[in-house]
């Protein structure tokens, strides 16, 4: 609990949660909690005012689903009084069909993720005194770019997941591409880029799910991976601003994370290394957080691991998994039930399925639903106790993934995985409600967007 700013709801009893807190209270309070080599940190973007992109610090579920924040207020600066061409016009995007298609694999449970892409790319092109240029559906293509772009040195880069799919009757779908939008567009924010129209990128790229519309799997568990991304292409070999960027989508049709079923995983609580801090990035899609956890990545696999589990402070608080928001279902020393995942302070991503899972469970209201801080020896503790239910990761490209076991301090914490050994009833749960909404099968909210 921090400094009492419980961010819990227990429907049962209709508790009512405290009103969001503002960043700088947040920052203070973050303040309090880490560890001495991380209090100046936590100081600094109090007084500074770090994180005017907006993020909370923390905040509180709220009584209505719908208002539950996806990010923090918005920036200030908006795309609206940029220069002229910084909207993307849709309507007149321009298409160039390949005059080579490729052999299309099978398309189905074997396919691999991310190596086999389809025909067509989408590109738009940007400068600070045009704007955004005419977007284009060209051939998939290799990049030319001088050798000097900040994309290649200074990481001047960012970038989106998200996936298409096919319906019972052919139709294409998006899920929840709105919160991509909104997250490709502070990504770009944070790096200087040029801030996203996200409601022209959104139309640009269901153009190219039309065109790619054959590419498409229609089996069940398959889908057409997307992965919007923005680089800086301003010849310089220079710290400042890119001058130029390009905006591009690929698109590779995937099969299913786990194709033999759910495959639970063993992870080790890092200890040494940190994926994200106060005021970093954690909380935006840049490649600069993936690049550094690729040697904790190699390190644990070597013990026999999968993934890391992200700690942070000198309280070992549970950040995520892998490249994966992580939830915990356990029971509370109190008996009673709780779904767990740590709080967007800053350094967590907004996952579109961790949101989604939120909102879900906390409209099922049969156990508590909480967003706050919590540490490794806690969930140790409960391990030990055998309060801890299930846990697992969650994420796009997986939408949930079981975890069976955590390395803590030379020991291996055993996690429950269900009857069958391969995921418990929650995991199981969440995955079937969220891959109907995925396929039309169940609408709800909205979230499941037909393509015109």
């Amino acid at each position: 609990r921090w400094c009492g700013g419980k961010q819990t709801r227990d429907r049962s009893e209709g508790d009512q949660t405290p009103p969001c807190l503002t960043r700088h209270r947040g920052a203070k309070m973050l303040s309090t909690q880490l560890g001495s080599s991380t209090r100046c940190l936590a100081r600094a973007m109090a007084s500074s005012g770090a994180g005017q992109l907006g993020h909370p610090m923390l905040y509180a579920p709220t009584q209505r689903l719908a208002a539950r924040p996806f990010y923090g207020k918005a920036s200030p600066r908006a795309f609206s009084a940029q220069a002229p061409g910084s909207r993307i016009d849709a309507s007149s995007i321009k298409i160039e069909k390949t005059k080579s298609p490729k052999a299309k694999p099978p398309l189905d449970q074997t396919l691999p993720f991310g190596r086999v892409f389809t025909d067509h790319m989408l590109e738009i092109e940007w400068t600070r005194d045009a704007g955004f240029g005419t977007p284009r559906i060209v051939p998939h293509h290799m990049l030319e770019l001088d050798p000097s772009v900040p994309a290649l040195h200074y990481g001047v880069q960012c970038f989106e997941g998200m996936k298409a799919y096919k319906d019972a009757s052919g139709g294409l779908r998006l899920f929840r591409p709105d919160l991509n939008m909104t997250r490709f567009d502070r990504s770009c924010r944070r790096l200087s880029l040029p801030d996203i129209d996200r409601e022209g990128m959104q139309k640009c790229i269901e153009a190219l799910c039309r065109v790619e519309s054959d590419w498409v799997p229609d089996t069940d568990g398959c889908s057409l991976y997307l992965r919007p991304t923005c680089i800086g292409t301003t010849a310089f070999l220079g710290v400042s601003e890119p001058s130029s960027a390009l905006v591009y989508v690929i698109a590779c049709p995937v099969g299913p994370y786990f194709a033999n079923g759910f495959a639970p995983v063993k992870v080790l609580a890092e200890t040494n290394y940190r994926r994200a801090w106060p005021g970093g990035t954690g909380d935006s899609k840049v490649g600069g957080n993936y690049a550094p956890g690729l040697l904790p990545q190699k390190e644990s696999s070597q013990k026999g691991f999968s993934q890391v589990l992200w700690l942070f402070g000198d309280e070992e608080f549970v950040t995520e998994v892998g490249a994966m928001n992580l939830f915990v279902f356990w029971e509370t020393p109190d008996g009673k039930k709780e779904l767990i995942t740590a709080p967007l302070d800053g350094t967590i991503l907004p996952g579109v399925t961790r949101d989604s899972i939120l909102r879900l469970t906390e409209q099922w209201g049969e156990f508590l639903v909480s967003e706050r801080p919590f540490t490794m020896p806690e969930l140790a503790v409960a391990v030990s106790e055998g309060r801890v239910l299930e846990v697992f990761g969650a994420g796009t490209a997986a939408v949930v993934a079981p975890v069976n076991g955590i390395g803590y301090k030379g020991e291996e914490l055993v996690i429950p995985c269900g009857a069958d050994g391969k995921a418990g009833a929650l995991t199981k749960r969440l995955f079937g409600a969220i891959s109907d909404i995925h396929y039309g099968r169940s609408e709800e909210q909205g979230w499941s967007v037909v393509i015109p």
